[in-house]
């Protein structure tokens, strides 16, 4: 999974020509520690369809302010350059991807 930052938020995640899945984290968050293999497993198994990449709330406060992420982990999907999907906290793999379906399968 990899690493966006303020400095190309918009163009990795608003510019991207699939939905992307933005990860917002922390590194002293036990919830995001505990979805980051889900999340690595669902980068590998949806990369056909899907862009998975994390943003660390602590080192990129513009975009973290930007969305009004408060919580973490917070799973935004972004599609044509929108958030389309939003949801607080860790999850199972099944869960995860059922609430997503609407977005994924357009």
């Amino acid at each position: 999974m990899s690493e966006v930052t303020d400095a190309d938020f918009d163009a990795v995640v608003l510019g991207a020509d699939r939905p992307v899945l933005v990860k917002f984290t922390a590194d002293w968050c036990p919830p995001c520690r505990q979805i980051a293999p889900v999340l690595a497993e669902i980068a590998r198994e949806e990369a056909d369809r899907l862009t998975v990449v994390r943003l660390d709330v602590d080192r990129n406060p513009l975009t973290t302010r930007r969305y009004g992420v408060l919580s973490m982990p917070t799973l935004m999907v972004f599609r044509d350059g929108e958030p389309v999907h939003t949801s607080v906290g860790a999850r199972a793999k099944r869960r995860l991807l059922a609430e997503m379906a609407g977005v994924l399968d357009r």
